[in-house]
C-alpha cells in the first residue's frame, strides 16, 4: 500500500491489457476481453472500415444520466461490456440492456469482448432489487435483460435471472421484459424457470451459420442446442415471442444464411436481427468481409418472405438494438 506524507493510500491496480489475465475485485482471475493474447488469429481485415460503419461518439445529457444510474446501482450493461457501437443512440433514447450476474463469463466465444473466467458461484444478492430500481428510475417501457454464461452455477443462473424479472415486474408492472439468456447447457427445466418468470420476449442467439458455429462460439455452445432452446421456449409458452440474432461477415455464404433462416422458422422463431461482425480486439476472430447496407436490406426481405414477424437488419444492428421498436414493422427506422 502506498503512502503520502505518512497517510496510507489505496492504489487501484493498473487495468490489465486486452488478452491478459487479471484478478477481479472478488478475488478470482479472469481474461480481459475474453480471449487470451496468444489465441489471436489473422491480421486485421485489410483496408479501412466502410463509411456506413462509422457510429457517432457516445455523448449527451441523457447518455450521462443513464451511465450514472447504471453505476449507482452496480449494474453491468452489455452495451459497455461488449463494446456496442450503438451505445450512444440507445442510451440517449433512455434504453439500456442490463447484463446480470456480473461482467465475467465462463465461456470464451471468439467474437465476444466480455471478460472470461470462473466466478466460483458468486452472485450479487442485491441485484434483483437494484435492477428493478434502475428500470423504475429510467422509466422504461421496455427493458432487455441479458447475462453472461454462468456454467459455474448448478442452474446456469436461471433462478437469479428469474428473480430479477419478477422484481422488475413488481416495481414496474407496465414494463415489458425481453430476456436474452444463456443456453443453460440445454437443460430445459432451467430454461422454463426464466420463461415462466413473466417475460414478454425470449431470445437466445444462434450467432452464426451452422458451419461456422465452431470456432466462432465456445465449444460448450452449439447450433442445434440453441435451436432446441428456442423451440422449447415456444412450445412451453406459445404466446411468447422468440427472437435470435446472427452476425454477418464471418465467412458465411448467402445460401448458408438463408438455410439458417429456414431452420429458425421451422421451430417457430418470430424475430431475427442481422448485423455486421466487428472485431473487438486483435485477439478475436478477424472480419472476413463487410456486408453492404443493400445486402442487409435484401436479407431482411428474404426473412420477411419466410414468415418472420420482423427482421431488423443493418450494419450496426445488434441483438438488442432498439428492441422496443422491433415489432413496429419499419426495421427500427433503418433504411
Amino acid at each position: 500500500m502506498a503512502e503520502f506524507k505518512g497517510i496510507k493510500l489505496q492504489v487501484e491496480p493498473p487495468r490489465a491489457a486486452s488478452g491478459e489475465k487479471y484478478r477481479t475485485a472478488l478475488g478470482f482471475t479472469a481474461i480481459r476481453d475474453g480471449i487470451k493474447r496468444s489465441a489471436g488469429t489473422a491480421a486485421r481485415h485489410k483496408g479501412a472500415k466502410p463509411r456506413w460503419l462509422r457510429a457517432p461518439m457516445p455523448a449527451g445529457a441523457r447518455f450521462d444520466e443513464v451511465r450514472r444510474t447504471v453505476r449507482e446501482h452496480r449494474l453491468a450493461t452489455v452495451c459497455e461490456e461488449a463494446h456496442c457501437p450503438n451505445i450512444g443512440e440507445c442510451w440517449n433514447a433512455g434504453t439500456a440492456t442490463l447484463m446480470l450476474m456480473g461482467a465475467v463469463c465462463t465461456r470464451a466465444c471468439r467474437f465476444c469482448a466480455v471478460d472470461t473466467g470462473n466466478p466460483h458461484g458468486w452472485l450479487d444478492p442485491e441485484e434483483p432489487e437494484n435492477a428493478a430500481r434502475t428500470v423504475a428510475l429510467m422509466g422504461l417501457g421496455y427493458v432487455v435483460l441479458t447475462s453472461v454464461d454462468r456454467d459455474d452455477l448448478a442452474d446456469g443462473g436461471a433462478a437469479h435471472f428469474a428473480a430479477c424479472v419478477r422484481a422488475i415486474k413488481e416495481a414496474s408492472p407496465q414494463t415489458a421484459v425481453e430476456a436474452l439468456t444463456p443456453d443453460f447447457q440445454g437443460v430445459l427445466a432451467d430454461l422454463e424457470t426464466v420463461v415462466n418468470s413473466g417475460i414478454e420476449v425470449f431470445a437466445q442467439n444462434v450467432e452464426t451459420v451452422r458451419r461456422l458455429t465452431h470456432p466462432v462460439r465456445d465449444p460448450r455452445a452449439g447450433y442445434d442446442q440453441t435451436l432446441a432452446v428456442l423451440a422449447h421456449a415456444k412450445r412451453h409458452r406459445p404466446e411468447l415471442l422468440t427472437k435470435t440474432s446472427l452476425m454477418l461477415g464471418l465467412g458465411e455464404t448467402g445460401p448458408e444464411l438463408l438455410a439458417t433462416m429456414d431452420d429458425l422458422r421451422a421451430i417457430g422463431c418470430d424475430v431475427l436481427t442481422l448485423g455486421q461482425y466487428l472485431r473487438p480486439t486483435v485477439n478475436h476472430l478477424p472480419v472476413d468481409h463487410y456486408v453492404t447496407p443493400e445486402e442487409f436490406a435484401d436479407y431482411r426481405r428474404e426473412a420477411l418472405a419466410r414468415g418472420f414477424r420482423e427482421c431488423v437488419s443493418g450494419p450496426l444492428v445488434r441483438s438488442s438494438y432498439r428492441a422496443e421498436r422491433a415489432l413496429a414493422g419499419d426495421n427500427c427506422g433503418l433504411p
